[in-house]
């Protein structure tokens, strides 16, 4: 029975001796009183100072008895520290694929502050509850390239999403969507990986319009090399905020656009490749996907603990016993008349 954290009693029903305590205190206090020899006297004048230390201890005597009983019941439940060192050891690593849509559409503020900026902090926090697995990122718009690829320093792969800027982008990569291409590149990093488990995280807020590879074409590369795909459609129902062209000094124009997502497409993926999709219409929904997937993908740990008792009932006994030898000194020598 645990009493604190780091403290147990090891025969805690030996506790229950504590109830003859009270017990014994009632027999020694009362009743053994009454049965002493008592003398009467019509005037005790002549017995003044009769009450001496002698008189006053035989109550402590009775004390005495009683706080051992009660040691001797702690000692009996057998108290003892509790020191635990564990040693984890990871049996099934997960090896996971972020593929990130960084189309200009991603820029829309239906999702706060935009689509982009949500899904950055959401995939960091991930990256965070997960550190048994290792990560990568890949990046597409009208085409793809490798950001990061498969990696077991988290640190690099979160400092990587973190720095995703649009702008920076905005040269480097053709626009549109290229779901296809997105798809295969990720299959590409994931394709040699030794792990036990191979997923990647697919996330879009469009329709596939461009890329050199059909998303379809992709979806039979993921299913040969047993590749789980979790989609994830971003946006809400309807009309959203979305940039729709460039000012002189580099700022965006906003207009009301329809959102168009191709989530015939993105179940399909899903659905194939025994994954999932899901919709994130707001802040609040991505995050609560992203709690879904990382519950749906648990990394098997193998965890030794190593348990190293100290026992402490010694000091309980051996004071009781002390007390007990104690009062039995007492009674047969200083207050032997008075018993």
């Amino acid at each position: 029975m645990k009493i604190f954290d780091q403290y147990e009693l090891y025969t805690p029903y030996a506790l229950l001796l504590l109830l003859l305590v009270p017990i014994l205190a009632i027999w020694l206090f009362r009743y053994r009183y009454n049965e002493r020899a008592k003398l009467l006297y019509s005037d005790i004048v002549s017995f003044g100072g009769f009450i001496t230390i002698k008189n006053r201890m035989l109550p402590v005597l009775s004390g005495l008895i009683l706080i051992s009983l009660a040691l001797i019941s702690f000692g009996i439940a057998r108290p003892r520290s509790v020191d635990v060192t564990a040693k984890t050891k990871k049996m099934k690593g997960i090896d996971i694929m972020l593929a990130v849509d960084v189309s200009a559409s991603m820029l829309a503020r239906d999702l706060k502050p935009n689509r982009l900026e949500a899904l950055k902090k959401t995939a960091v926090n991930f990256i965070k509850k997960r550190p048994n697995d290792r990560f990568g990122v890949v990046l597409y718009a009208g085409e793809a390239y490798t950001q990061v690829p498969i990696t077991s320093d988290q640190r690099i792969v979160m400092q990587a999403i973190r720095h995703i800027k649009f702008h920076q982008l905005f040269n480097q990569l053709e626009q549109g969507t290229a779901i296809g291409m997105g798809l295969a590149t990720a299959v590409n990093r994931l394709k040699d990986s030794k792990a036990k488990s191979k997923v990647i995280i697919l996330m879009t807020d469009g329709v596939n319009n461009t890329g050199e590879i059909d998303p379809n074409t992709a979806l039979e590369l993921t299913k040969e090399f047993g590749i789980k795909v979790y989609t994830i459609g971003l946006g809400t129902n309807g009309y959203a905020s979305t940039p729709v062209g460039l000012r002189p000094d580099g700022s965006f124009v906003y207009q009301n656009a329809k959102v168009e997502i191709d989530e015939n497409l993105l179940k399909k993926i899903a659905d194939e490749t025994n994954g999932k999709y899901f919709r994130a219409t707001d802040n609040n929904k991505l995050n609560k996907i992203y709690k879904e997937i990382d519950k749906l993908e648990k990394t098997e740990i193998k965890e030794t603990r190593y348990y190293n008792y100290k026992e402490l009932y010694r000091p309980y006994i051996l004071i009781a016993i002390g007390l007990i030898f104690l009062v039995g000194f007492l009674r047969y020598t200083w207050l032997k008349s008075f018993i």
